[in-house]
């Protein structure tokens, strides 16, 4: 999810406009679907409203890899920087020494959950189905330009 003061999209802007190479897990191939804090917090307050009780996945409008995600923030942040491929397995590594800090910005189970695709299955109902037109990341990224600006 993404939104004002994340932990997702609020970190990969600083990233992107601090350094000019950015490590990324793998081939950065990884597939996600990153939806609208507020589309999701809509979403559930209509799914309590429901008269049976389903499970729901939400997901935005779009499908990005990661590096073309990153590749998407920095076009609309007006930068271009160099996409260092990493292996998962020194990123397993790096992520076991970070694990033995006080407040690691690393972990391995970080590291497994971007070995593996996050989007919808498509086999449960989502925000179609409560009729909510889920915003993209631009969305996103403009809030934290306005939360920069201030």
């Amino acid at each position: 999810m993404f939104g004002a003061g994340d932990a997702f999209l609020t970190p990969l802007v600083r990233l992107l406009r601090q350094f000019p190479v950015i490590p990324i897990f793998g081939r950065g191939q990884t597939l996600l679907q990153p939806a609208y804090v507020e589309d999701v917090g809509k979403a559930i307050s209509l799914a309590f409203d429901a008269p049976t009780v389903e499970f729901y996945e939400f997901g935005g409008p779009h499908i990005y890899s990661y590096s073309e995600l990153l590749q998407s923030i920095g076009d609309h942040i007006g930068v271009r920087r160099f996409l260092l491929p990493i292996p998962f397995t020194v990123w397993q590594t790096l992520a076991l020494g970070m694990e033995m800090l006080p407040h690691p910005p690393l972990t391995r189970n970080q590291v497994e959950l971007m070995m593996i695709d996050n989007i919808l299955s498509a086999a449960l109902p989502g925000f179609k189905d409560l009729e909510i037109a889920p915003q993209d990341i631009e969305t996103g990224l403009a809030e934290i330009e306005r939360g920069n600006k201030a």
